[in-house]
């Protein structure tokens, strides 16, 4: 990107000075302005620190009463994220995160907090990646490092469709400077089916209008029959592409960098890397968990997948029936699609009711 400008960063390049200004938002600075981190006289914390007084963890999370949205932050730019950590009662599936970009009234990203982080359940499971962590914690510790840069502004709001109040922790850590001309704008978009109709292909994205590149794919997926349910295919339709894709793959577990179901000695194994994983199987137990569920990830960091005017990405669902044949499966599939593009962004499908995006 020609002159190191400080706002995207990687092992060659943190020897070299920047202009670049390093800022970071919390419970404890809600502006990220420089001086004013760790002021506050009330908050989650006062009780505890009424003892000590201002500057003792007065105000180390917020709360977010149900049915209310909350700005996590909002800066002006040029700048970059660069990272984001979230921790607390966060709920999976009823806490949606949004970012906006150069005040377009259209988010760039809708998702319900769990699935951005890859952590659909609100458990804790270990995953080591690139792009992003979940690190130990009851629910997990939420860490994403996407490169995120903006021009203008850049605005994040968690709102709570719970019923319940959440207590959030959170810390999203930026830069300041120029944006090189050439950077765009970072997407993410959820979808869910459940199940999916009979011989229909599973739309992980679709609608994608600008140039840019595909970057991730997460998929919660549960399982309605018994048997491998991973023969189906991804494919990448780009720029005007109708019928057939551009690019095809072989199989589900392949798209994942996996092999042959993931089978070892007759079992699943679960596995996490820089850049894809299949990180949590739920098995049944015989009684109430009834079928397998997987969360999976691929990140083309050092593959991305460019196009020029138009993104659409599907995955068939695939087992196996009798005589050998394939068996178009019914399964319970949600999606997070990861891209960057040049803006504006087109409009995103509408989320689905509360009840629809619980998982049971």
């Amino acid at each position: 990107m020609g002159e190191f400008d400080g706002l995207f960063c990687d092992m060659g390049s943190l020897a070299r000075l920047s202009a670049a200004k390093t800022r970071s938002i919390s419970a404890e600075n809600f502006t990220g302005e420089k001086s004013k981190g760790g002021m506050a006289t009330e908050g989650t914390g006062q009780n505890c620190a009424r003892d000590l007084g201002q500057g003792w963890k007065i105000s180390p999370s917020v709360s977010i009463a149900p049915g209310t949205t909350f700005t996590l932050a909002d800066i002006n730019g040029p700048g970059a994220l660069q990272h984001i950590w979230m921790a607390g009662t966060w709920h999976p599936r009823f806490n949606i995160l949004r970012i906006y970009w150069d005040g377009q009234e259209q988010p760039s990203v809708v998702c319900p907090l769990g699935d951005f982080f890859c952590n659909t359940l609100g458990r804790y499971v270990p995953l080591s990646s690139l792009a992003v962590c979940l690190n130990p914690g009851s629910s997990g510790a939420l860490n994403c490092f996407w490169p995120m840069p903006f021009r203008k502004r850049c605005r994040i709001t968690i709102e709570n469709i719970h019923t319940e109040p959440v207590v959030l922790y959170y810390q999203i850590d930026y830069a300041l400077g120029p944006v090189p001309e050439e950077a765009v704008y970072f997407h993410a978009q959820f979808r869910r089916v459940n199940p999916l109709p009979y011989k229909e292909v599973c739309m992980i994205v679709d609608g994608i209008r600008g140039r840019g590149q595909y970057v991730g794919t997460y998929l919660f997926w549960g399982v309605n029959n018994n048997g491998w349910w991973g023969e189906g295919e991804i494919k990448f339709y780009m720029d005007g592409d109708k019928e057939f894709p551009t690019i095809c793959g072989t199989g589900t577990e392949d798209y994942f960098l996996g092999a042959y179901n993931w089978d070892v000695g007759g079992k699943y194994v679960e596995y996490s890397g820089p850049y894809a994983g299949m990180f949590q199987v739920l098995r049944p137990d015989g009684t109430y968990q009834s079928q397998h569920r997987h969360a999976m990830y691929r990140w083309h960091i050092p593959d991305p997948i460019r196009f020029d005017r138009d993104l659409k990405v599907t995955i068939q669902a695939l087992g196996w029936r009798s005589g050998g044949r394939y068996l178009p499966m019914q399964d319970d599939i949600s999606s997070v699609a990861y891209w960057y593009q040049t803006l504006p962004t087109a409009p995103f499908p509408q989320l689905p009711d509360k009840d629809y995006l619980e998982i049971i």
